[in-house]
């Protein structure tokens, strides 16, 4: 009796889990237009510069991975269930890379947030009811007052 209580109270605590879990709060570095992001966390030249690169580099990167669906469903069998089913797996494989890629780029643009766009970012993501990805902001000598100098 112990024993199919404990596997109840571990599918329902699984359930449960799955019902509240929330997805990844998404910058969208190369999704969104750069100006946006630009001018809603206010970028500096640096922080500018390095989202062209991102925003390029996600390009580069995302291309090649649709060239890979391409190749994927024009080479891969489609006659019957079991052939399906493995060019649905390997599709899904393609588009769990894409969303990696996504969100190395985005924590890579993260990281370059001082701590009042990166408080933004989360201020935005909770709006959102999204989990915002976790970095440490830096800190720029030019965003530092000088006041207590």
């Amino acid at each position: 009796m112990k024993k199919y209580s404990f596997i109840v109270f571990f599918y329902a605590f699984t359930f449960f889990n799955m019902l509240n879990a929330q997805a990844d709060c998404i910058l969208g570095v190369g999704i969104t237009n750069d100006s946006i992001i630009s001018d809603i966390f206010l970028l500096n030249e640096m922080q500018h510069e390095k989202l062209r690169s991102f925003s390029a580099e996600l390009k580069y990167r995302n291309d090649l991975l649709n060239i890979e669906l391409k190749n994927v469903k024009n080479r891969h069998p489609q006659s019957n269930v079991t052939e399906l089913r493995q060019l649905a797996d390997k599709y899904k494989s393609v588009m769990d890379s894409m969303s990696s890629v996504q969100s190395m780029i985005d924590k890579r643009m993260l990281s370059l947030f001082n701590s009042k766009q990166y408080e933004l970012y989360r201020v935005l993501c909770k709006e959102a009811a999204r989990s915002p990805f976790v970095v440490i902001p830096v800190v720029y000598t030019d965003s530092v007052n000088n006041e207590n100098r």
